[in-house]
């Protein structure tokens, strides 16, 4: 087995026993004897699983701080806490702050490596299935025939050949990350490394430390996202969200291509492609004083928009195709036959883009209904939307019939056009209309036309 055991605990003669425990159970060992230790140990590697007693040398929650810091780098390691003071209060802060189980001293050595062997596999399927979703995530195509999406891939063949940096600007869940992830594969930096740092879910008090990383004074240092990425390529999304004071300092690595790590004296140099992502609009972000505007400039050298998925209908046909023949392989289920012309479909408002129609493919998957119209009917539920419905039910019984049918006609003629890209001829044949005809009824209608 190629899994290790962190074990921290103060008593040699306890240490000890359960490095012979896990060491007899086939894993490999880190000992650690106080707190310092421990931290240093913890920041050289991070362990598979961690073995740890509340109290040591430092103070009487030291375990507790220790599994804080090991849950700040990664939520996904699971921590055993042991305890010879064992409370009730205790278990459950250790359980409040993450520890996988908490077990009193004397324990049961049975019992301790039965925890060990459900913490490995926890770990192993977390880290199985975070792989997963990584090949699966890099393996997806930017799939669609609108112009939107034809336009992004001239733009990525185009620049991925290129240093320059890139802002991609689309609202969430249609695509932002891939796009930035096919720019990485098909540019020079390809085989080097693709990193994630993602402004809306750090701690507002750890960007610093994310970017720059840190030097300990035990002489251990933290690597940030900028080193991690060094020679590859830095994904910086939801930018917008990054302090003022942070977006300075970002800036200034942008000019100087170097930096300071948190704590440390020597400049640390980087050769790092950038790509940033917001669903925000960033020109509004600079009119409220949000965001700097001499940033944006260094940031933006090349944009690409990607519109919502409301806004081009015509891609969710192939993108039904796409996703249920990628997702029941996947699943090793025969492929899924949906409707790709069902009206819920169509008319949906898609508030989650391009990703909530590939969960609803996929829970259609795990469902696994033997007929269509059970698909449809999960279709039907997943996307029902009372308020919307309501709204149109309201709306409509309060007009007069010719205005609640020319507002109907009105919706249905421009979700058609939609899902035709603009194209007349195929609109008209679909709808059962003389192209000529066509024409007049949307110039009466009001309806715009695109090519």
């Amino acid at each position: 087995m190629s899994e290790e055991i962190l074990i921290v605990d103060d008593n040699a003669d306890i240490r000890n026993i359960i490095n012979d425990l896990i060491l007899d159970a086939g894993y490999k060992t880190r000992l650690a004897a106080n707190y310092n230790q421990a931290l240093g140990e913890i920041d050289k590697k991070l362990p598979d699983v961690a073995i740890l007693d509340v109290k040591l040398d430092k103070g009487d929650n030291d375990g507790i701080e220790l599994l804080s810091h090991i849950k700040s780098k990664n939520k996904d390691i699971p921590v055993i806490i042991i305890s010879g003071h064992a409370n009730i209060e205790m278990a459950v802060k250790s359980l409040q702050h993450g520890a996988f189980e908490f077990i009193e001293k004397p324990f049961d050595q049975d019992r301790l490596i039965n925890f060990v062997k459900r913490a490995v596999e926890n770990f192993n399927l977390k880290k199985q299935n975070k792989e997963y979703e990584s090949k699966l995530f890099s393996s997806y195509e930017l799939v669609g025939n609108s112009k939107n999406i034809i336009n992004i891939l001239d733009q990525i063949n185009k620049i991925s050949v290129t240093e320059s940096r890139v802002f991609i600007n689309g609202p969430s869940g249609s695509g932002k990350e891939l796009i930035a992830r096919k720019i990485h594969k098909f540019s020079k930096r390809s085989k080097q490394s693709f990193v994630v740092l993602n402004g809306a879910l750090l701690d507002s008090n750890k960007y610093e430390l994310e970017l720059f990383g840190e030097e300990k004074d035990n002489g251990s240092i933290s690597y940030g996202a900028l080193e991690k990425a060094n020679r590859g390529t830095l994904l910086i999304d939801q930018v917008s969200e990054i302090p003022l004071d942070i977006q300075s300092k970002i800036l200034r690595v942008l000019i100087d291509q170097k930096f300071k790590r948190i704590n440390g004296s020597n400049d640390v140099s980087v050769d790092v492609r950038l790509i940033c992502s917001s669903s925000r609009d960033l020109k509004k972000e600079i009119e409220i004083g949000n965001f700097r505007e001499d940033l944006f400039h260094r940031i933006n050298v090349f944009e690409i928009t990607i519109d919502p998925l409301s806004q081009r209908i015509s891609d969710i046909p192939l993108l039904i195709k796409y996703f249920s023949k990628k997702i029941s392989e996947n699943y090793k289920i025969k492929e899924l036959e949906i409707d790709d012309n069902n009206s819920y479909i169509l008319n949906h408002n898609w508030h989650g883009n391009v990703r909530e129609l590939r969960n609803l493919i996929e829970r259609i998957a795990i469902l696994q209904p033997d007929s269509k119209d059970k698909i449809s009917t999960i279709i039907k539920e997943s996307l029902k939307n009372t308020n919307y419905d309501e709204q149109i039910a309201e709306n409509s019984l309060s007009v007069p019939l010719k205005e609640a049918r020319e507002k109907f006609e009105k919706e249905y003629l421009t979700v058609q056009l939609k899902k035709f890209n603009g194209n007349i001829s195929k609109t008209a044949n679909f709808v059962g209309m003389e192209r000529s005809a066509l024409h007049r009824k949307l110039k009466g209608l009001g309806i715009k036309e695109f090519n």
